[in-house]
Formats: C-alpha cells, sequence, structure tokens
C-alpha cells in the first residue's frame, strides 16, 4: 500500500531562468528548420553567459546544399528567443549579446541507422528508456506540485510581460510543498519563490507584496493556511539574474520539464531535439498513453516505461505499472497500449502529428499538463485514445 498521508515537493523555474534560455534558444531554431522541411533531423544545443551565447550539435536536410542558408538565420533567430523572454541587461542583451553558432550537418553514421529505406523502417534515433506518467490529483492529469509551481511562474511572467509588474525581471524559481491526504492533494505546506527584480533598494518583503495576490490567485482556495511558510527571495536582493547571474545549458532542467519528481525519468532531455530522437518523441508518447490509461478511468495513476535501441524501428519493452490504484491489470494495459497505438518512431510522429515547428512554446513551464492547441501543439496532451484502450482491454 503506497503513502496517503505526506508532504511532497516540486520547483519550476521561469523562461528567464538560464537553462531554460537555452532551452528556448533551441527549440526555437528546431522549430526554424522544421518549418522549412518536415523531415529536418536536429539535434541542438546552447549555452549562455555573460553576454554570449554558443550554439552547437548537427543539423540534416534532404538537401544538403541548402544548410548554409539556413545556418545564416541562427544568430537571429537566437536573438530573437532571447528578445521575446524579455532580456535588455547590460551584461545580456538580445541585441548586443555575441552569438557563436557551431552547428554542422548530422554524422552519417547516425543517419544510417535511423533513416529508413526499401524495406527497413525508420530506426530510433538512439537507444534509451522513456516514461510518461498521469494521475488523477489535477484537471490536467498531472501531479500537483509541479502543476502549480510551473502555474505560479506562469502568471507572474503574465504579469511582467503586460507591463502590470514592471520592476520584475525574466529569472525566477519557484518551489511548493503539497500537503496530502488520503493520497490527494489539500494544502501547501511552504512556498518558495526567487524572483529578480529591477531595483537594488527592493527588499524580500517588497517583492513578496507584488507576487502574493498572483500566487493565492493560482493556488486552490484555502490551500494556503496560516500555517503555509513563505520564502520570498529568501536570499535579498535579485537584480543580477539570467545567463550574467548563472551560466545555462540546453537539457539541464529534465525533471522541471516533466514531473517534478513524482515520477521515473529516463534521463534524456527534450529541446533542440527534433522528433525522431525518442528520447523526445517517445516520452510524449509514453505521457500520451499513461494520460489516457487515466482518462479511460482504468487508473488514478498511472507510469508507463518504452524502451527503444538505435536503429531498431520497434519498442524493445513496454511497462505499466498503476501503483495499486488500476482497475485493470497491468499486463493487460501493456498489450492495450501497444494494440492501440503504433510505437516505432514513424508511428508516434504520425499519430502525434509530431513534425511540424511547435517546440519552442514547450521550453518553459513544463512539456506536460499544457492544453492541446489547434495547430497540433502538445498534442500528446490529448485524450482522444481513451475509447481505444478501453476496447483493446
Amino acid at each position: 500500500m503506497s503513502r496517503q498521508n505526506y508532504v511532497f515537493t516540486s520547483e519550476s523555474v521561469s523562461e528567464g531562468h538560464p537553462d531554460k534560455v537555452c532551452d528556448r534558444i533551441s527549440d526555437t531554431i528546431l522549430d526554424a528548420f522544421l518549418g522549412a522541411e518536415p523531415t529536418a533531423r536536429v539535434a541542438c544545443e546552447a549555452f549562455a553567459t555573460t553576454n554570449r551565447v554558443v550554439i552547437g550539435g548537427e543539423v540534416g536536410l534532404s538537401d544538403q546544399s541548402k544548410l548554409a542558408e539556413y545556418m545564416q538565420a541562427v544568430p537571429d533567430l537566437a536573438r530573437e528567443a532571447i528578445r521575446d523572454i524579455g532580456y535588455e541587461q547590460d551584461k545580456f542583451h538580445h541585441a548586443t549579446c555575441e552569438i557563436t553558432n557551431l552547428l554542422h550537418e548530422q554524422s552519417a553514421h547516425i543517419a544510417q541507422g535511423v533513416v529508413g529505406g526499401g524495406n527497413r523502417d525508420e530506426g530510433a534515433g538512439d537507444q534509451g528508456i522513456m516514461f510518461g506518467y498521469a494521475c488523477a490529483e489535477t484537471p490536467d492529469l498531472m501531479p500537483a506540485p509541479i502543476h502549480y509551481a510551473h502555474a505560479i511562474l506562469r502568471r507572474l511572467s503574465d504579469a511582467r510581460k503586460s507591463g502590470g509588474e514592471p520592476t520584475l525581471r525574466p529569472d525566477a524559481k519557484s518551489q511548493i510543498s503539497v500537503r496530502y491526504e488520503g493520497g490527494m492533494p489539500v494544502g501547501v505546506t511552504s512556498i518558495v519563490l526567487s524572483t529578480q527584480h529591477e531595483r537594488e533598494d527592493q527588499t524580500s518583503a517588497d517583492i513578496r507584496a507584488i507576487v502574493e495576490p498572483y500566487i493565492r490567485e493560482v493556488l486552490p482556495e484555502g490551500w494556503i493556511t496560516n500555517d503555509t511558510e513563505w520564502w520570498v527571495n529568501p536570499t535579498g536582493t535579485f537584480v543580477i539574474g539570467g545567463p550574467d547571474g548563472d551560466a545555462g545549458l540546453t537539457g539541464r532542467k529534465i525533471i522541471v520539464d516533466t514531473y517534478g519528481g513524482a515520477a521515473p525519468h529516463g534521463g534524456g532531455a527534450f529541446s533542440g531535439k527534433d522528433p525522431t530522437k525518442v528520447d523526445r518523441s517517445a516520452a510524449y508518447a509514453a505521457r500520451y498513453l499513461a494520460k489516457n490509461v487515466v482518462a479511460a478511468g482504468m487508473a488514478q495513476r498511472c507510469t508507463i516505461q518504452l524502451s527503444y535501441a538505435i536503429g531498431v524501428s520497434r519498442p524493445l519493452s513496454i511497462y505499466a505499472d498503476t501503483h495499486g490504484t488500476g482497475e485493470v491489470d497491468p499486463a493487460a494495459i501493456e498489450k492495450a497500449v501497444a494494440q492501440a497505438m503504433d510505437l516505432t518512431p514513424r508511428g508516434i510522429r504520425s499519430h502525434l502529428d509530431l513534425n511540424r515547428p511547435i517546440y519552442a512554446r514547450t521550453a518553459a513551464y513544463g512539456h506536460f499538463g499544457r492544453a492541446p492547441e489547434a495547430d497540433g501543439g502538445f498534442s500528446w496532451e490529448r485524450t482522444d485514445l481513451a475509447e481505444a484502450l478501453k476496447r483493446a482491454v
């Protein structure tokens, strides 16, 4: 029997966090290449520090003669991403920071295992294990701590960008400790919020006065009590932020990107990777399957694991765990998900329509628990497979 009464904590970071700046740059470049050619192969990494961004990785196009043309746009794409986030600091400004582009052609040895042809389906872009998770704690079937940690930072970002809170700056982190009773979230025991601000003379109390109304707006009524601990900018002044305050790197916030530690993670990052990379696409598929299992009423909690080998199209294994909450045998769920969805890399991309420029929007505030969008963004959050899973069981 799993624990029913406990406190669990998750954190989130804003779009202006140094690592998230790099994720955004990587996914913006990915979107540009997928917009030009839906079958583009991209593995793009970024590093950011004071007044400098370095971009590296590999790109593959069906017409490699066009590569140089597309490469010329990369620095401008990075600057536009930084501008949209909101960085105009003296030591990190979208117009003046130095951009170094070291992207190069995709390795032929990787391509030979991934590209399909003849009687051979395209294989996975790498070996690895991927996990998906869903639970009935929130309407989006996400764990409550990470759901609300993201929601707080999204709300503060909206207030900053709208001009409603002109002294807030892009870099921020949140952390929420949620109290569970009977296995369900019922309140918040502590709130941690560190946000970059404009002026040296703003105290922690000043910042709390700004952010507290937004935090109370986001959290469910009754979750904040007189016993809830508040830690707002606990170290004091936070004026120097973003890549000027701390270096950033693509793919370094994988727990923030997924389930806040409430579920296993296979270890692979998402940002900057085209959907032939199963680190990304199979993790999306696993979330899609787990969410549809819960939406179908088969369980209150569900974890799905998929595993792949480089160059091999079919998953090597499928594992399901309903954590003692299931109405259906997990072995039956494993068979049902394999029947309801083609889990080859090509099958995943086709089912979820992933060969689109839909990834820059995923770079902050989580890849999961977001509403499906009309242009195909967050397609893995749909629950349109629930009936098919029921039939398969």
